[in-house]
């Protein structure tokens, strides 16, 4: 608050702010941060491990399953019967990292020959499952 002196005869406000007590408060504040800060910081040092952030470049194989029109099922090209399939979709499940399995099914091949193909990969416990299409056919 502002005050006037006594010998001042008029009854006017002033209208000034008195910045000393502000400004005592504020020092006050700053030397209790100085000297709270220090204290506050204490660092503990440690002997953290190093890492090397390199991109892994190995990309797991794919295997090429396509299903002709009559249900014939070719594993990379070659003809397998149902035995085969399910023992190969087993050996590839075991391998880590997993390959993908690309299926390539013909147009006019029934799609219960299919769903039977899913079905018995992801018996085998294989997880990625990926279609193969081909967009210029009409």
């Amino acid at each position: 608050m502002a005050f006037g002196t006594l010998s001042d005869d008029s009854d006017e406000v002033m209208s000034e702010i008195n910045m000393t007590p502000l400004v005592d408060v504020m020092l006050v504040l700053l030397i209790i941060f100085m000297i709270t800060v220090p204290v506050i910081s204490h660092q503990v040092k440690l002997d953290l491990p190093r890492a090397v952030n390199q991109p892994q470049e190995l990309k797991p194989a794919h295997i090429s399953l396509s299903i002709d029109a009559s249900g014939q099922r070719f594993w990379d090209g070659k003809p397998v019967d149902d035995a085969t399939l399910d023992a190969n979709l087993a050996e590839a499940a075991k391998k880590d990292p997993q390959p993908e399995l690309h299926l390539a099914a013909d147009r006019e091949v029934r799609y219960e020959s299919v769903a039977q193909t899913m079905a018995a990969a992801q018996r085998a416990g294989l997880a990625k499952i990926g279609f193969v299409t081909d967009p210029k056919q009409q």
